[in-house]
Formats: C-alpha cells, sequence, structure tokens
C-alpha cells in the first residue's frame, strides 16, 4: 500500500474546488471552497441539447477544467497535466507523483466509480487521489460521495479511459505554488470581472444569461422531449439540485465567494452583485422543484411556471454581472 502522508481528505460540495482543495492543502495553501470558485471565475450557464443526447442538460459552471487553468494562472500556480491514449502510460504517471508523496487529480467518467451513487455517465468528474494498493484506489470526492473514498483499480482505469462528451484522454494533474504564498487577495476583483464578461459577452445564445433565457423558453416543453417524462425530469431536477449541474449550487457558492469579497473590497457594486445572487440561488432551487413536480404528475403547468422563473433569473444574473463587471 502506498499511501500520501498529511492528506486533508475533506470532501466539498463541487468536485473540481474538492480536487484543487486536496492538491492546494498539501502544498499548505487552504482557501475556502467559495473563494477557490471566485478565483477560478467558476461561474457560468449552458443549454446543451444534441441528436445524440437522451434529455437536455443545463450547466451552471464553465466546462470541466476550465476553473482549474483560470485559478493556476490567477494564483501563478504551476499546473503540469499529463494525457494519454495509452492505459499503461497513465498508471505510469498518477503513480510515479503518489510514489513521490503527491496527490494527483484526476478527470474522469463518475459512472464506472464503485461508490458513486448516480449511475450516470458524467465525463467532466474530477477527484483527487492519493494512495493505492494492489486492489484499490484511494480518492477524495465531494461529500455528497463521501469524502475519502475507495474504488476498484479497474474501475479507475475504466473511467478514466471513458471516451464521449466532456471526456479527456487519461487526464491526471498535479499543482505547486510558486515561492511564496501568492496574494490571492489582489485578484479577487480582476476573478470577478473577468467572470462577468465572460457572463455577459457568452458568443452564443446557449451561453450565459442569453442561455438562461434560451432555457426558459424550452424547457416547458421538456414534457414531450423526455423519453420517460417521471424519469428524465427528475434526473434533470436532481442533477441541478445536488449535481448543481445547472442550479443553486454553483450560485450558492459564487453568493459566498462574493460575501467574503466584500470583507476585501468596500464597494456597493459588490454588494448588489451579492444580494443578486443571493436570490438567484433560491429561484434555481425553485426551478428544480418544479421540474421534479413536472415529472411526478406528467403537469406541463409546473414546467410553464420553471420557465417563468427562468426569465427572471436571466434578467437577475443579467443585473448582477453588469454591477460586478463594472467594480
Amino acid at each position: 500500500m502506498t499511501i500520501v502522508d498529511g492528506i486533508d481528505a475533506r470532501g466539498l460540495e463541487h468536485c473540481e474546488t474538492t480536487t484543487l482543495g486536496v492538491l492546494l492543502r498539501h502544498q499548505g495553501l487552504d482557501l475556502s471552497e467559495p473563494m477557490l470558485f471566485g478565483l477560478g471565475a467558476g461561474l457560468s450557464f449552458v443549454y446543451w441539447d444534441a441528436k445524440a443526447m437522451d434529455f437536455p442538460f443545463m450547466g451552471g459552471r464553465v466546462k470541466p477544467f476550465e476553473l482549474t487553468r483560470n485559478l493556476a494562472a490567477r494564483l501563478g500556480l504551476t499546473l503540469l497535466v499529463e494525457e494519454t491514449g495509452s492505459a499503461r502510460k497513465a498508471w505510469q504517471n498518477v503513480a510515479a507523483r503518489i510514489d513521490a508523496g503527491q496527490p494527483v487529480g484526476l478527470q474522469l467518467d463518475s459512472y464506472h466509480l464503485d461508490y458513486f451513487g448516480t449511475k450516470v455517465h458524467f465525463g467532466g468528474h474530477v477527484v483527487a487521489m492519493y494512495g493505492y494498493d494492489e486492489q484499490q484506489a484511494y480518492l477524495v470526492d465531494t461529500a455528497p460521495q463521501g469524502g475519502a473514498v475507495r474504488t476498484s483499480l479497474a474501475g479507475l482505469a475504466a473511467a478514466r479511459a471513458e471516451r464521449g462528451p466532456m471526456t479527456a484522454r487519461n487526464r491526471s494533474f498535479a499543482v505547486t505554488l510558486p515561492d511564496g504564498p501568492p496574494a490571492w487577495q489582489e485578484q479577487v476583483v480582476p476573478a470577478i470581472r473577468a467572470c462577468a464578461e465572460g457572463f455577459l459577452a457568452a458568443p452564443i445564445a446557449n451561453l450565459g444569461h442569453r442561455g438562461i433565457d434560451k432555457a426558459a423558453r424550452l424547457v416547458p416543453g421538456w414534457l414531450l422531449r423526455a423519453q420517460e417524462p417521471a424519469r428524465d425530469l427528475r434526473q434533470a431536477a436532481l442533477l441541478m439540485e445536488r449535481g448543481g449541474t445547472g442550479g443553486a449550487l454553483f450560485r450558492a457558492l459564487y453568493r459566498d465567494f462574493l460575501a467574503e469579497c466584500a470583507d476585501l473590497v468596500d464597494d456597493d457594486r459588490l454588494r448588489t452583485g451579492h444580494r443578486l445572487y443571493a436570490e438567484a440561488a433560491t429561484l434555481w432551487t425553485d426551478v428544480a422543484a418544479l421540474i421534479a413536480k413536472a415529472g411526478e404528475g406528467h403537469d406541463p403547468a409546473y414546467l410553464e411556471q420553471a420557465g417563468a422563473v427562468l426569465r427572471d433569473l436571466a434578467r437577475l444574473e443579467r443585473d448582477a454581472m453588469s454591477a460586478l463587471r463594472d467594480l
């Protein structure tokens, strides 16, 4: 058995910030999850549908691994990323770092992880690995998935090698701090502005506040889009509210990030953004509940209500980001 010493195996709410927290704490930098999410400019929105998809997907964050790249650039971290099509090389990349006493981040498909509660393919999942033995890998996942968990080496290999939407080629990564602790406090305003600019100037109508407005138009038709409404709408609501794909989780993280920033920056525009995202987090929970009710009773009236709330959210988040862009 090989285990990295001194790991703080603390599961947080979101997979990528959980993993970054493990890697950075091992380097001596302990930031809250909202601060990691905000400094990584992680908030976004996408409405994604395609012929090959069983059901539409609403995402409330930037695409997988973009948060990690943003955070590394913002804090001046050295980010080493390794990808390969070889299963043997993929294992060597990971084992070498753990043998050297360093935890490593992995992007993979959660479907193949033994402990994962929801068996749905999602290739953008991220975990931290800190040990292994002849049969199992020792991982840190989110708190809802158990925090410090284990999965079989065979399951881990399958998860890393899976192909499909949002997957990577056996991606593993590590971060190293610059000499001296990064002055992260100086980066909160640039990070807020960058996130707001990306949200407001999204290049296509599926993204940002325009994406939320598009969702408002299309969600009322989801009963017709669903093959099995009870299953599909319930799953969409579950992912939104507990997985955070398009729901309250990421809005709540950003709300709390802005609250922390308000202790560092005295600006009414920041306080406006915080107030509006506090409201948005509550409204996204309402949307998920309405979608779940529509699936339970096959009642399109609940989806019409969800569409109306989404229209309010498109306006509210546009106003919030407009204020934050001008910090």
